[in-house]
């Protein structure tokens, strides 16, 4: 795994968490798609974005965790937030569990759900 987790925050998710992701995990390093210049951009740009910067997104997009078209063995991790609503505060909350529940090793490479209530993993 590399030194420092990095995470490429997608369009949906608002800049504030992506903020308040870098100041609750500063050794992350942590960018949003709209600090790139890929606001607006699809899901392939994304990801090709993630796979040249070895980076896990972060996404509130169903369509990254589709296995047909993002296979977990090809990726350095997908963390798709399943809550609602999708506030800020309900956001927060969520990666706040996933961080008191899965080791940062187990975000590597993997598809991680994270629900309103429980956590799924599928690892590569």
């Amino acid at each position: 795994m590399p030194e420092s987790l990095r995470i490429l925050v997608d369009q949906n998710v608002p800049l504030s968490i992506a903020r308040w992701l870098g100041k609750t995990k500063p050794e992350w390093d942590v960018e949003h798609t709209s600090e790139l210049g890929l606001g607006g951009a699809s899901d392939e740009e994304v990801y090709a974005r993630a796979q040249e910067t070895e980076s896990v997104i972060l996404t509130f997009d169903e369509d990254f965790a589709d296995q047909r078209s993002f296979p977990v063995s090809e990726h350095h991790g997908v963390i798709r937030l399943r809550v609602w609503p999708t506030t800020p505060e309900e956001t927060k909350h969520a990666l706040q569990r996933l961080f008191d529940e899965v080791p940062e090793a187990d975000l590597d490479g993997s598809l991680v759900v994270v629900g309103r209530t429980k956590i799924r993993i599928r690892s590569p």
